[in-house]
């Protein structure tokens, strides 16, 4: 069922947490413990949208139906949904990230001057959807797929809504909305301001444990868009081959690193 056993353990943690928002979506009708639990899982639904990404590269079932309905799940968490990273991250990002006039994720503006961390948030954040709709232009059957899947999630979500407003808002709305932007907003932190026509150069990378441990690995940023196809528990693996070409400034600290918490 699985095409990489790395997969079961992230998949669990998502589908648990799947069922928790709808048990309390359907039995909890206090909004102070609906805010309670956005809050307190802020940073474990921010990181889905990291395996989002991931399996928007390498698809974690073999079954395609399967595939489809786990992307649904990732959609109610993260708003992200069916093929959207697939146009506008892998057929566009990751093909034009050397290229701020053309890249879907571009940190620099019109003029060549260099984007803040909020504007680009949300110039990537209006922008994720009609982009990737143009670069399906020429991929006609990934951009149906992502148009239906969109509407699904969609349709689903007014059903939610319908039926228990304050509850579909608290549980499921609002937290996607957030963690939309702040997938948007780390996006910033992997390429903004490396200039060049080096892909070698043009990433930054982590190697805090944490950070990796959460997000599949996603630090091997420069790993990641050297094969992007390659599945991200073979990451480090990869990054210890192309090391000696990656500069010096392209590592990065967390701030949890920075505050001497993690390593």
């Amino acid at each position: 069922m699985f095409r990489f056993s790395a997969d079961r353990g992230p998949v669990a943690t998502i589908l648990a947490l799947t069922v928790v928002d709808f048990l309390l979506y359907f039995f909890v009708d206090d909004p102070r413990l609906l805010v309670l639990y956005i809050v307190a899982l802020i940073v474990p639904k921010a990181c889905i949208a990291a395996w989002t990404h991931h399996h928007q590269h390498s698809h974690v079932f073999r079954s395609k139906p399967l595939n489809r309905l786990l992307e649904l799940v990732h959609a109610l968490h993260t708003g992200i949904t069916t093929n959207l990273w697939v146009l506008h991250h892998n057929m566009g990002h990751h093909r034009n990230f050397l290229d701020q006039t053309m890249d879907e994720s571009r940190w620099k503006r019109k003029d060549g001057t260099v984007m803040g961390k909020l504007e680009y948030t949300f110039s990537i954040a209006l922008t994720a959807h009609p982009r990737a709709y143009k670069v399906g232009e020429r991929y006609p059957k990934k951009r149906s797929e992502y148009v239906t899947f969109t509407a699904v999630t969609v349709g689903i979500l007014a059903a939610l809504i319908f039926f228990k407003p304050l509850n579909a808002l608290l549980v499921f709305v609002i937290p996607m909305t957030l963690s939309f932007l702040y997938t948007c907003l780390v996006t910033y932190g992997h390429h903004a301001e490396l200039d060049t026509d080096d892909e070698f150069a043009a990433s930054y990378n982590k190697m805090d444990k944490l950070y990796n441990f959460l997000t599949g690995n996603l630090g091997y940023h420069t790993a990641h868009h050297h094969r992007s196809g390659v599945h991200w528990s073979k990451l480090p693996e990869l990054h210890e081959q192309i090391k000696t070409q990656i500069p010096e400034y392209c590592y990065t600290e967390t701030r949890l690193e920075k505050l001497g918490l993690t390593s």
